[in-house]
């Protein structure tokens, strides 16, 4: 894919890294192209059914690559702008390194260690499930650098925070542990090894109907933006009609009869 950042894959679970661990994974232009690169090949393979989204190295991600940003201010010389944006997403080249994940039609399980800085963390935000170690060090960093969050975090955080919360976080820049970001809602859960419990989370989603797995993330990033009652249950209804009677509806009820594992079409 890129030496920015490596998919492999593991069965039905894409394998995910940002490979810049000499580092600390931070963000420069070809780092931004390589995680919209990535997270445009998966959505468009229909054998993925999970992602697991992790950082090699000491750290997920350390946010903005400081010296390739002042460099991208040097207006003398031509540069790929992160602010470019093309007519496939609302997002420009910086937000869709986040949003990205966000959009992926399966499951997104981010694996946080180390510091996840910034950009790192807006990335991170754009995942569906964040498993974190307990000494992970995670902040909206962009403050320290006279900057605001500009990578889809606003996007994504307000459904995992309370707005007092993301205003402070945004206003101080705090360190907060794993721990911590458990508390405030930042983490799904810890773990000692997050990259193992999110394969092992990867693994146990991908052995579900790809199609039930897909309509449920539809259904439930939504919900979140639907506040008409009339329109929410319209939009249940209408994507369990889509599944009802499907062959891997009807492989799920049939597997579990028989009490043996179910074998799943992938979508088309």
């Amino acid at each position: 894919m890129s030496d920015r950042v490596t998919v492999t894959m593991h069965g039905p679970v894409a394998d995910v890294r940002l490979a810049r661990p000499d580092k600390l994974n931070a963000l420069d232009v070809a780092m931004f192209d390589a995680l919209v690169d990535a997270g445009r090949s998966i959505g468009a393979d229909p054998g993925v059914r999970a992602v697991v989204l992790s950082g090699e190295g000491r750290a997920f991600c350390a946010g903005l690559d400081f010296a390739s940003f002042l460099e991208m201010g040097d207006t003398t010389q031509p540069r790929r702008s992160l602010f470019d944006r093309d007519a496939s997403s609302p997002a420009n080249l910086a937000q869709l390194a986040g949003y990205v994940w966000k959009e992926l039609p399966m499951p997104v399980i981010v694996a946080i260690h180390g510091v996840c800085y910034g950009g790192g963390l807006q990335i991170a935000a754009g995942g569906d499930i964040r498993i974190v170690h307990p000494d992970a060090r995670l902040s909206v960093r962009e403050m320290v650098w006279g900057l605001i969050p500009d990578m889809s975090g606003t996007r994504t955080l307000r459904h995992l925070l309370r707005q007092d919360v993301l205003k402070e976080l945004t206003y101080t820049a705090r360190v907060v542990s794993g721990t911590e970001a458990l508390t405030l809602g930042l983490a799904t859960r810890c773990e000692a090894d997050p990259y193992a419990a999110a394969t092992a989370l990867a693994e146990e989603i991908a052995a579900k109907s790809p199609h039930a797995i897909r309509a449920a993330k539809t259904l439930l990033e939504m919900a979140y933006l639907i506040d008409d009652e009339h329109e929410g249950l319209t939009l249940e209804e209408d994507l369990q009609r889509t599944l009802i009677g499907s062959p891997n509806q009807l492989e799920a009820v049939q597997a579990n009869m028989d009490k043996r594992a179910p074998v799943f079409a992938d979508p088309e």
